[in-house]
């Protein structure tokens, strides 16, 4: 049955007004966490000049070959007049994002992607001018190869820093839901809910990332066919589910697989009560897919109607699919007759 009719109780929402977060609640503090990684970069590239200036070459060895060979050249002017605008320009983007309110409640990993970012335009900065220190010849500089996953390890360690220093994202309060209706359904009779929502965003995903794959073993790149290809697999399900509700509780499996392999199934005994109302994927959820935040998780596939269950622990698990009311009121009624049926 892809549907219930008899539902009791309005299935409207009321949204009431959300508690101040994000920027606006560490103010300062946040903005100033998030600048720092690209004034300290550039304060320690400027330092490093100063300290080698006398002793390098003209031109510098700038650009490196795949063997570690240099094989493009420039002016120590040249790399002063690029590392500012790339700080630069990098710092006003993610400060930009940050402003963004759609994007608070990833306002820690925003921060991180600022610190990975200034150290992954810093270090090779200053490893570059330590390379060509003291050379007579910029042809002669060999980049070790060593230092490429160095780089990447001083990359990953800033942003680790920069999520620390952040530390936890702002709580994004739920909207109030108006109340959890129930479904008029007689004691004794059983009914069913069931509706598939699909995303067009990972359907193209799922099939760009498939046919990287297959070009990229067209190409004898096998370990990247691999990669491709598991990411496809995993992308793929998701871009069409069921969701389900009946008196086993909430299911959410891939429509395109097996009824037996589930996202997620909820049962009714840790089911508190559930609501349908909009939900906003970035605004709440910070995105699309199979999303976790502070005090819950959903699988969000795009913004509008959803069913927000909270579950017996505290924590929430929402689902964006329509006709959210109606199944919200039917797992209130089941779990209602699970409690009573319990004692509880």
């Amino acid at each position: 049955m892809k549907g219930v009719k008899g539902m009791k109780g309005a299935s409207g929402v009321g949204v009431g007004a959300r508690a101040r977060s994000g920027l606006a609640s560490k103010g300062p503090w946040w903005a100033l966490i998030a600048a720092f990684p690209f004034v300290a970069v550039l304060t320690t590239v400027v330092l490093v000049y100063v300290a080698v200036a006398d002793r390098l070459p003209e031109p510098l060895a700038t650009h490196f070959a795949t063997g570690g060979r240099a094989d493009g050249y420039g002016t120590a002017q040249d790399l002063l007049t690029l590392v500012p605008a790339l700080l630069l320009i990098s710092g006003a983007v993610f400060g930009a994002l940050l402003q963004v309110r759609a994007f608070r409640p990833a306002t820690p990993w925003l921060i991180a992607g600022g610190f990975a970012t200034a150290a992954g335009i810093g270090y090779p900065s200053c490893l570059t001018l330590f390379l060509n220190d003291g050379v007579a010849d910029a042809s002669t500089v060999r980049l070790p190869l060593w230092q490429l996953p160095v780089a990447l390890v001083v990359a990953l360690a800033a942003g680790a820093l920069g999520r620390l220093l952040a530390g936890a994202p702002p709580r994004q309060p739920d909207p109030a839901s108006g109340g959890a209706p129930r479904l008029d359904l007689p004691a004794g009779t059983t009914a069913g809910w069931s509706h598939t929502v699909s995303s067009p965003l990972m359907a193209v995903l799922g099939v760009v990332l498939f046919g990287a794959g297959l070009a990229a073993g067209v190409l004898g790149a096998w370990p990247a066919t691999l990669i491709l290809t598991l990411a496809a697999a995993l992308v793929l399900p998701f871009a069409s589910v069921r969701v389900t509700v009946d008196r086993r509780g909430l299911t959410v499996a891939p429509a395109l697989l097996p009824s037996r392999l589930r996202i997620r199934r909820v049962p009714l005994d840790r089911i508190k009560q559930a609501t349908g109302r909009p939900i906003a994927a970035l605004a709440e959820y910070g995105g699309w897919g199979y999303r976790i935040r502070p005090g819950g998780s959903g699988l969000i596939l795009r913004s509008g109607d959803g069913i927000v269950v909270t579950l017996t622990g505290g924590r929430t698990f929402a689902v964006t699919v329509d006709d959210a009311a109606t199944a919200a009121a039917l797992l209130n009624t089941y779990a209602d007759r699970a409690r009573s049926q319990q004692g509880g």
